[in-house]
Parts: C-alpha cells; sequence; structure tokens
C-alpha cells in the first residue's frame, strides 16, 4: 500500500510538472483594473499583445475598472493560481490604496510580482508667467511665502499627491493642497493660473508643456528622460539629492502560481521588452522602461510601500 501511495504522488508531481511546462495549453487574460485609454491600460494591452506573441497563446485584456483599480485587482488577487489570470498591476490600487482605505485584498500576501514593465514619471509644472526661470528659483519663491501658494493633483491620495507632497517635504514648502477629480482637471486650472504648481504624470503633463501652455520644472525620476527632452531632475534641478518617485506599472500573479510559469511569464516579458515596438509602444503611452523582474521587483515593491507609507504618515493623508 505504501509503495502504490509513494507512486501515486510521484505521478501527480510529474503531471503537474509536465503540465506546467505545456503552459499555456488556452488562452490566458490580463484583469486591467481600469478604463481603457488609461495608462495601465495601455500598458495591459501592449503586454497581451506582445505575450500572445511569446506564448503562442491569445492573451485577452479584460477591463474590470472601478474604485481606483480596487475591483479589478480584487478579481486578480481571487483567482485560481494557475497561470491564466494575469494582473496589470499598478502603484495606485497595489501600494498606495491599501495604505489609505480598507481593500478587499492583501496586496502582499494574494498577489505576487512577475515583473515590472515601465515608470510614469511625474513632471513640476506652473503657468509660464510664474516668476521662477529654474527649479532653484521656484522653490525660493515659494518659501519666501508659506502658505501663499496652492498646488492641485489629481486626487487625494493618488500617486500624483503622495509625489507631491514628497517633494514639498524635500524642499521645505508649506503650500496647501488642492484635490481635483483627475489630472485633466487639476492641469487645465494651473494652465489658467489659478492653481500655482502640480506634479503631474509625463503623459498628462507633456502636450501642455509642448504647447507652450505650462512651463517645466524639472522631472521626478533620478535620471533625464528621452521621452521629456530637456528637462532636468528634480534631484538636481531643485537640489534635493536621491529624490526619485514614480509610478509603476508591472505585471503580477495570484499567488502560489507554480514558480515555473511565473518564470516562464518573465522570460517572455524579458524577450517582448527587447523588441523596438515595444519599446516605442510604451514610449508613445508616456511611460519609461523599467524592467524588474522576481525578486528584484519584489524589494522595489516594500521598498515603495515603505516610502510611501512615510509620506501619508508625516502630512497625517487621509480619504474621507
Amino acid at each position: 500500500m505504501k509503495r502504490i501511495v509513494l507512486v501515486l504522488a510521484a505521478l501527480a508531481c510529474t503531471t503537474a510538472a509536465i503540465a506546467q511546462q505545456a503552459y499555456p495549453t488556452r488562452p490566458v487574460r490580463i484583469v486591467i483594473p481600469w478604463p481603457p485609454g488609461q495608462a495601465t491600460d495601455l500598458a495591459g494591452r501592449l503586454v497581451a499583445m506582445k505575450l500572445t506573441e511569446q506564448l503562442g497563446q491569445q492573451v485577452i485584456a479584460d477591463n474590470r475598472p472601478g474604485a481606483g483599480g480596487a475591483i479589478g485587482t480584487d478579481v486578480a488577487a481571487k483567482a485560481t493560481p494557475d497561470g491564466y489570470t494575469l494582473l496589470a498591476a499598478s502603484s495606485g490600487p497595489v501600494t498606495i490604496s491599501p495604505l489609505l482605505q480598507k481593500v478587499p485584498y492583501d496586496a502582499t500576501r494574494d498577489l505576487a510580482p512577475v515583473a515590472n514593465v515601465g515608470l510614469s514619471p511625474y513632471i513640476l509644472v506652473s503657468h509660464p508667467k510664474f516668476p521662477a526661470a529654474n527649479a532653484r528659483e521656484f522653490v525660493g519663491v515659494i518659501k519666501a511665502s508659506p502658505g501663499k501658494y496652492r498646488f492641485a493633483s489629481s486626487g487625494t491620495g493618488a500617486t500624483a499627491h503622495l509625489v507631491s507632497e514628497m517633494f514639498n517635504a524635500a524642499t521645505g514648502l508649506q503650500v496647501t493642497h488642492v484635490p481635483y477629480k483627475g489630472s485633466v482637471a487639476a492641469l487645465t486650472d494651473v494652465v489658467s493660473g489659478d492653481i500655482t504648481y502640480a506634479l503631474e504624470t509625463m503623459a498628462a503633463t507633456m502636450p501642455f508643456i509642448k504647447s507652450g501652455r505650462l512651463r517645466a520644472y524639472g522631472i521626478s525620476i533620478s535620471r533625464p528622460s528621452p521621452l521629456a527632452p530637456g528637462i532636468e531632475p528634480l534631484a538636481t534641478a531643485a537640489n534635493i539629492p536621491g529624490f526619485d518617485a514614480a509610478a509603476w506599472i508591472g505585471v503580477m500573479v495570484p499567488s502560489g502560481t507554480p514558480k515555473p510559469i511565473i518564470e516562464r511569464l518573465a522570460r517572455a516579458l524579458d524577450t517582448a521588452m527587447q523588441t523596438t515596438d515595444f519599446r516605442d509602444r510604451l514610449a508613445a503611452a508616456g511611460l519609461e522602461l523599467d524592467y524588474r523582474k522576481g525578486d528584484d521587483f519584489g524589494r522595489y515593491l516594500k521598498d515603495q510601500q515603505v516610502r510611501f507609507s512615510d509620506i501619508i504618515r508625516k502630512n497625517n493623508i487621509r480619504i474621507e
């Protein structure tokens, strides 16, 4: 009897191994917890297209928007961990929302990292007539009048809000936060001059910068970006060494997904991201290529959680 049990156990392990090696044998879905056209949606659809090419099975984009990305993230977190449900994950619902409000999933426990795909940097902008020619002058003008100036964000607790508070703290600015429902509304009032400044995504700000309706003072990541030529990193432009912030977009799967499947997906993404087509399409969406896989991506997520938790605590940010 004992021998029969051992044989059956070995057979089960062998069958599972064969299934994982053959993966995938049917279509895969990638849950996108945002509506079509949003940055995570654009990146998620690009990933779906490239994984379809690499895996030999169709990868279907499944938009599940709502609750700031929490609905779709929950769908993916609770899916069967067999490699047939992926998540187009991003900093909002995975890193930030769980720090500010109750969500129906535990991102650390319920989701496993596959690979980061890109970063969405933020650009500090103001009306072109603001009396500062560069970032250091900008900081000097605002610091000279504590409480006088206001900054806009796409909403309380949004990544843009937290990156702005990170900048304000690093430069010692005492300003008033004015939250809006989305980046467009926030930037519209900066363009009109009603609001002094904003730190919003590259995708949202660059059209205004190129048209001359907004002046750019610096970019939030620590290196210059080819997507924002001539715009210096805030770390040097505003003399805040080490300043480096961006929203991340990557691929995750339900926890418990077999490691060989996660590694298969990571290899496929690695290959896809080497192609010119992938890089060009990512850039067109206003995203910086930023590939991190497995443990490296996991460490990055933990670091992001610590950093944003610190910003929330120090600035007493709450969602009412």
